[in-house]
């Protein structure tokens, strides 16, 4: 199906924006928005269905940049109880 839209200038501009930070053309990146919309069926109930679901949705592996999610959350830890001290 083919559908074509009337975005507004500063709507399109954020959209591609953010398409080419995911590395996506605009089209790929609507596509994912507007599939991520429909709800699942049955919400996960245990770490290894939330963790399949969250493959299926396309967010592990979003962020190459961090090595060791260990060693990453307790720095955004220690940033977050240092900024609750001031």
């Amino acid at each position: 199906m083919s559908l074509t839209l009337e975005l507004p200038e500063d709507l399109e501009s954020a959209l591609t924006t953010e398409a080419a930070h995911l590395g996506l053309s605009l089209s790929e990146y609507t596509l994912r928005l507007l599939s991520t919309r429909i709800l699942p069926v049955s919400m996960p109930t245990t770490g290894a269905e939330l963790v399949a679901y969250w493959q299926r949705e396309g967010v592990i592996g979003t962020r190459p940049d961090i090595t060791d999610s260990q060693a990453h959350a307790r720095q955004l830890r220690h940033s977050a109880e240092r900024r609750a001290q001031s």
